[in-house]
C-alpha cells in the first residue's frame, strides 16, 4: 500500500542531506521545478573544481552551517536520506576526511569574511559520535571559521545512542541545542520502522539531556504511520508534551524513492482523512500548551524557533560538509559526493568532494523565496508576492480564491498561509513555481 497525497508540506525533511530528487531542505511541491544536483547531471554542472565555491562568495557575512554524519546503527524502513553503515574504522576515515573538508572550506579566500551563526549536525545519527569526537568537530570549525559567541549548536541523536555522560560532554564541547529523534512512543509501531529505543527509552534520553544541561530540547515526531489511529497518535502528543521540550517537528510519513517502504511498500497505512485528523490534533494540543507553531511542520517555546532551519526558510545562505551535504552561498547550490567511500578518497586527495552544483537563476530565486517564507507563520512581503502575480493572471485568480477561503491571510504588509492553508500547501507551491 502507498500513502495517500495529502498535506502538503508536512513532510519529513532534514536539513543540508540531499534526498532522491531533492537536494534542497523541503518536500513536496517546492522541489518539482529542480532536477537533482546528484541524480541528473544534465541540468547542473557536474564533477565542478574547487573554484565554483571559491568564485562564489556569499552576500551576506553570517552564514549557517550544516556537518552530515552519515552512520547508522540501523537504516529505517521510511528514510531515504544519506546514510552508511557504520562499519569497523569507517567513523575514524570520515573524520580524518571532514577534518580535511573544514581545512579547506575554510581556506577559500572568502570564508574570512564570514561568520558562523549556526551549526548544526544531522545524519545519519550524529549522536553515535564519541563526546571527544564532537569536541574535535566543533574544535576544528572554530580553528578555520569566525563563530558567533551566541551560534546555536544542534545535534540531532537517537534516544539509544546517548548518556547523560555523553551529552554533558557535548555540551561542554559548545553544542548548546539537541533534537532527539523519538519519532513514535508505541511500542508495537516502534520495531515497525526500524527504531532501536522503546518509548521508556526515549523518556529515559529525554531525562537524560535535561540533566545533562540541556535547556534547549527538541523531540521529533511522525504522524501518518502504519498502524496509527487518531487517538493513539493523540496520546502519544499529550505524552511529549507533558515532558515540556522547548520545540517540536511533527511530520507526514511519505515513502520517497530510495526509502525501503518507497520500493517495497507497507501495509497498514491510515486514510486521508485519519491523517488529516491526526495534524488538527497535534495543532489543537500544541496551541493549548503555549506552543507557537511558527512553520509548517515545527512548533516552539517563545524564544525557541530554531534558528539554523530558519536559514532555509529564509532562503539565507548556508555552507554544508560531509557525504551528500548541500549548501548555498552567493547564487550557487552545490551538493557534495553521497558515497562515504568516495567522499573520503576525494579529500585523501586534497580536493573539495563537490559532485555538483547548479547557479539559481532570479526565476528560480524568487519562487524559493515564496514558497520557503509561506511555510512559516511570518509569511512573506506581500510586495514580493505581487512581484509573481504580476505577470500571471491565472495565479492572481487563485491567490484569491485562496483568500477568499481564508487559506491566505493578510495583515501588516504581509501574506501568510492559516493552519488550514498550512495542510493543502502544495497545490498552491506547485502553481507559484
Amino acid at each position: 500500500m502507498r500513502p495517500v497525497p495529502t498535506e502538503g508540506g508536512l513532510r519529513l525533511t532534514r536539513p543540508g542531506s540531499a534526498r532522491p530528487n531533492n537536494p534542497l531542505p523541503f518536500g513536496g511541491a517546492e522541489i518539482a521545478y529542480l532536477s537533482s544536483l546528484a541524480d541528473n547531471p544534465s541540468e547542473v554542472a557536474s564533477r565542478p573544481t574547487p573554484v565554483a565555491l571559491a568564485d562564489n562568495p556569499p552576500e551576506a557575512t553570517e552564514l549557517g552551517f550544516y556537518v552530515h554524519v552519515p552512520f547508522c546503527a540501523k537504516r529505517c524502513g521510511y528514510c531515504s536520506f544519506n546514510t552508511a553503515p557504520l562499519e569497523d574504522g569507517a567513523m575514524a576515515r570520515y573524520l580524518e576526511a571532514l577534518e580535511r573538508e573544514i581545512d579547506l572550506l575554510g581556506a577559500i579566500a572568502w570564508s574570512r569574511r564570514a561568520r558562523l551563526t549556526t551549526i548544526f549536525l544531522g545524519g545519519g545519527t550524529p549522536s553515535l559520535l564519541a563526546a571527544d569526537e564532537m569536541a574535535a568537530v566543533l574544535a576544528r570549525i572554530h580553528a578555520r571559521f569566525a563563530v558567533a559567541a551566541d551560534a546555536e549548536v544542534t545535534v540531532e541523536c537517537n534516544p539509544e545512542s546517548v548518556t547523560r555522560d555523553k551529552l554533558a560532554g557535548y555540551r561542554a564541547a559548545g553544542v548548546n541545542r539537541l533534537s532527539l529523534g523519538v519519532q513514535s512512543l508505541d511500542d508495537s509501531i516502534l520495531p515497525r520502522l526500524g527504531r532501536l529505543h522503546d518509548a521508556g527509552g526515549a523518556r529515559a534520553a529525554f531525562e537524560a539531556a535535561r540533566a545533562a544541561g540541556c535547556d534547549n530540547l527538541s523531540v521529533d515526531l511522525m504522524y501518518g504511520l502504519p498502524g496509527l489511529d487518531v487517538d493513539g497518535w493523540t496520546r502519544a502528543v499529550e505524552a511529549v508534551l507533558d515532558w515540556s521540550p522547548d520545540h517540536l517537528s511533527a511530520y507526514g510519513l511519505t515513502l520517497d524513492a530510495g526509502s525501503l517502504w518507497g520500493a517495497a511498500g507497507v501495509e497498514g497505512l491510515p486514510t486521508e482523512d485519519t491523517q488529516i485528523g491526526q495534524y488538527w490534533a497535534l495543532a489543537r494540543a500544541a496551541a493549548a500548551r503555549g506552543l507557537e507553531h511558527y512553520e509548517i511542520s515545527n512548533y516552539a517555546r517563545p524564544g525557541c524557533r530554531s534558528r539554523h532551519n530558519q536559514i532555509y526558510w529564509r532562503a539565507a545562505e548556508y555552507l554544508a560538509a560531509g557525504p551528500g551535504a548541500c549548501g548555498f552561498v552567493g547564487r550557487l547550490r552545490y551538493a557534495n559526493v553521497k558515497a562515504t567511500p568516495r567522499y573520503c578518497e576525494t579529500l585523501a586527495d586534497g580536493e573539495l568532494p563537490l559532485a555538483s552544483w547548479e547557479h539559481l537563476t532570479e526565476r528560480q530565486r524568487l519562487g524559493e523565496r515564496l514558497i520557503l517564507g509561506l511555510r512559516t507563520a511570518d509569511g512573506i512581503p506581500a510586495a514580493l508576492l505581487e512581484t509573481r502575480l504580476a505577470t500571471d493572471p491565472s495565479l492572481r485568480q487563485l491567490v484569491d480564491r485562496w483568500r477568499a477561503r481564508a487559506l491566505l491571510v493578510d495583515a501588516d504588509e504581509r501574506v501568510r498561509l492559516s493552519e488550514a492553508g498550512f495542510l493543502v500547501s502544495d497545490a498552491l507551491f506547485v502553481e507559484l513555481l
